[in-house]
């Protein structure tokens, strides 16, 4: 687990953790990244009460350093990833490891089971869980295990680990699609079961929404100039969707006819997918996803759209 400023979460994380129902041995690792909020108190009272605890320090404050420098303390033969906003249900070790045994698979992983109890944060869950918020990306709603171009989280063996070379410290978000690509392209087996469930704590504002998903969308960019083939195709809706906005903004402007073509579709696929929504969840919140899911999904494409060029050569190996 790499946590920087977490002591919202963390004691939710660290009790799912330690609440798992593995019976062989089991050590728990924790890469702080020079937190300046009470998860350094937090650590060292779980420290003093729990023996298989191990805190190690990230002074890089990245999630794909800390992930590294964790996994190197570590000393066990699977390698199973948490985070400080997640908690993994009381058998996901067990199933993990026995999933791994089954297929062979060099990572494994679940559901993101994302769960919010304030209004806006309940709406983000439902968006992000739902086919309207994130297309078919499986980990987010499928209920049907197979292989899976990425997981999340995810429980891997140590060897496909090494032989991957770990989490990439160049990329500041999108480190676990980029690692289950590189796994994929060695040809080696990434697999999904929605028996594996780890509940996840969205943002609980739209500000900070916004803030998560331009960071997304600009990762992406730099994981695809990197490695093309990693390309899936919900990965080009958003910026799709903004280039057809501003198109449809700058001919509205001109007075050319049909400008509103591409916001009225857009519209509908909002409103259809408010109604498919609310009418499943039964959750008043869902009123809500004609503000979250453009957050979400204008963030993204704006993201990647407009990273500078300077940075994606700078973080590009």
């Amino acid at each position: 687990m790499a946590v920087r400023n977490e002591a919202a979460n963390l004691e939710a994380a660290l009790d799912a953790v330690f609440g798992q129902d593995y019976t062989g041995p089991m050590e728990v690792v924790v890469a702080d990244g020079c937190s300046t909020d009470e998860t350094p108190a937090i650590l060292q009272r779980r420290l003093a009460a729990e023996p298989r605890l191990r805190v190690v320090g990230n002074p890089d404050r990245e999630v794909a350093s800390g992930l590294n420098r964790a996994i190197e303390a570590a000393g066990g033969e699977v390698v199973v990833r948490c985070d400080g906003h997640a908690e993994p249900a009381a058998d996901y070790v067990r199933t993990a490891v026995e999933i791994l045994e089954e297929t062979g698979a060099a990572a494994v992983g679940g559901r993101q089971a994302a769960e919010g109890t304030a209004l806006l944060q309940r709406a983000a869950s439902i968006a992000m869980t739902s086919p309207f918020g994130m297309g078919n990306s499986r980990f987010r709603y499928s209920a049907a295990a197979g292989p899976a171009d990425t997981v999340y989280l995810g429980a891997f063996t140590r060897t496909a680990l090494e032989e991957a070379g770990g989490f990439d410290p160049s990329l500041r978000r999108n480190q676990d699609y980029e690692l289950n690509y590189r796994l994929r392209r060695a040809g080696k087996l990434v697999w999904f079961d929605p028996r594996l469930k780890v509940v996840y704590r969205p943002r609980s504002s739209l500000r900070a929404l916004w803030r998560q998903y331009l960071d997304y969308g600009r990762w992406k960019r730099v994981v695809l100039l990197r490695n093309p083939g990693s390309l899936a195709w919900r990965q080009t809706a958003p910026p799709l969707l903004v280039i057809g906005l501003t198109l449809s903004a700058a001919a509205a402007a001109a007075r050319r006819p049909f400008w509103w073509v591409v916001p009225l579709c857009y519209l509908a696929f909002l409103t259809a997918g408010t109604a498919v929504e609310m009418l499943r969840r039964r959750d008043l919140s869902a009123w809500l996803l004609p503000a979250v899911m453009p957050t979400m999904h204008l963030a993204w494409g704006i993201g990647f759209l407009l990273v500078p060029v300077k940075e994606v050569r700078a973080r590009t190996r």
